[in-house]
């Protein structure tokens, strides 16, 4: 799978989406190009880095109905609304659900390129934050259950002592598995353990699919 982000141009009508295509390729971006929504579903769903250039009313599902089947699918895909009919509803709507931009057509070629790269930005943003999240649920599944234990009541501000009485264990051995789930969870203090505990208790239930 390429690392370099491919822009999805979905728009009905060819000498635009020809256009589009040249002027995103000229800028030095991977660009695929769809003539509709049906077209689009079509492929598999992007797995890897980029954003979605989406044309608003086209035969078939409207650019709108493929937002909420991409979002309905578990797609973080960021989407760019580019459209020559349009009303305050639809891209409130449009934006309600996550969009990056709503441009009006004819849209000067600077401002679409700079609503792509917000895109990819946000795609890049988003992916560094699953990463991250995964990174960290990886290094928590390393630890036992007995570290864990000795982690919460850490983080709970309880002093070694106190939490050799708690778990009824000698204290050396609370301070050893104190050590043993700091290198685990690569933290050099108790503060920066409490920073990991904040940033755990912030991440979603599950991991989240990549695409």
């Amino acid at each position: 799978m390429s690392s370099s982000p491919l822009v999805h141009v979905v728009d009905d009508d060819d000498s635009l989406r020809t256009a589009v295509v040249r002027l995103l390729t000229a800028a030095g971006l991977e660009v695929r190009a769809y003539a509709s929504a049906g077209d689009f579903l079509l492929h598999p769903l992007p797995q890897g880095p980029g954003c979605l250039l989406l044309d608003l009313r086209m035969p078939g599902p409207s650019g709108l109905e493929l937002q909420r089947a991409l979002k309905n699918l578990g797609a973080t895909l960021p989407v760019i609304f580019f459209t020559a009919h349009a009303d305050v509803a639809c891209s409130v709507e449009a934006m309600k659900a996550g969009a990056v931009d709503f441009l009006m057509k004819p849209v000067e070629p600077q401002v679409l390129l700079d609503a792509v790269h917000r895109g990819l930005e946000r795609d890049r943003l988003l992916r560094a934050a699953r990463a991250d999240a995964q990174d960290l649920r990886a290094r928590f599944a390393l630890l036992t259950q007995r570290e864990r234990e000795v982690f919460d009541l850490v983080v709970a501000g309880k002093l070694n002592k106190q939490i050799a009485d708690e778990l009824g264990i000698a204290e050396r051995t609370v301070k050893a598995q104190r050590a043993q789930l700091m290198t685990k969870l690569g933290a050099e203090s108790a503060a920066e353990l409490g920073r990991l505990a904040e940033r755990l208790q912030r991440l979603p239930e599950g991991p989240q699919d990549a695409r």
